[in-house]
């Protein structure tokens, strides 16, 4: 639908919520795969990944670099989800991207992705990454903040069905959250 030369997105002509643009953070490996799979969903646009080899360019500049690339990343999101695996918790970029965001006045939310396929297997269940995060202000654990998800289902495609199902509320509910927060 047109008006006065804009396009106007269809789902914010009908009243739904508007299409929000997303960082997924994740460990890469042996994550990148169940990660692929969440941002293929489409209820939300997230961020394209750093191929292989523009990682080890980005990585090669040490610290500054990597940091860069992630405020580069952050343009124009408005929420970070990150992606939980096994080994997701307690990785220093994560941490540093989780801060970031949250300090940035972002929403910030968690979905644990262990209970979807890879090309191979299921993974096997992560630590709440915000466990090892304080809250400035209270000097909480960013856990008792922010909420992560664990999708319902016994299977790979009952938990991807979830995920379909709730991602968008998630994003929402976390920016909501994040806006209600003082630090």
């Amino acid at each position: 639908m047109r008006f006065f030369g804009y396009l106007w997105p269809i789902n914010e002509v009908r009243g739904a919520m508007p299409r929000r643009c997303v960082f997924y953070s994740f460990h890469f490996i042996p994550d990148n795969w169940r990660a692929a799979t969440v941002r293929s969903i489409g209820s939300i646009e997230g961020n394209r990944p750093a191929t292989d080899n523009e990682w080890q360019t980005i990585e090669a500049g040490g610290d500054a670099s990597i940091q860069r690339w992630i405020a580069a990343q952050m343009n124009g999101r408005s929420c970070t989800v990150v992606l939980v695996g096994a080994g997701t918790a307690n990785r220093k970029w994560i941490n540093y991207e989780i801060i970031k965001y949250w300090n940035d006045r972002m929403g910030v939310v968690g979905i644990h992705i262990y209970g979807l396929m890879n090309s191979k297997e299921l993974g096997t269940k992560g630590a709440n990454p915000f466990d090892y995060i304080k809250h400035g202000a209270s000097g909480k654990q960013l856990s008792s903040i922010v909420k992560c998800y664990e999708p319902a289902g016994y299977s790979s495609k009952e938990r991807y069905d979830w995920i379909c199902k709730h991602l968008s509320n998630a994003v929402e509910e976390a920016i909501e959250i994040r806006a209600g927060m003082t630090g």
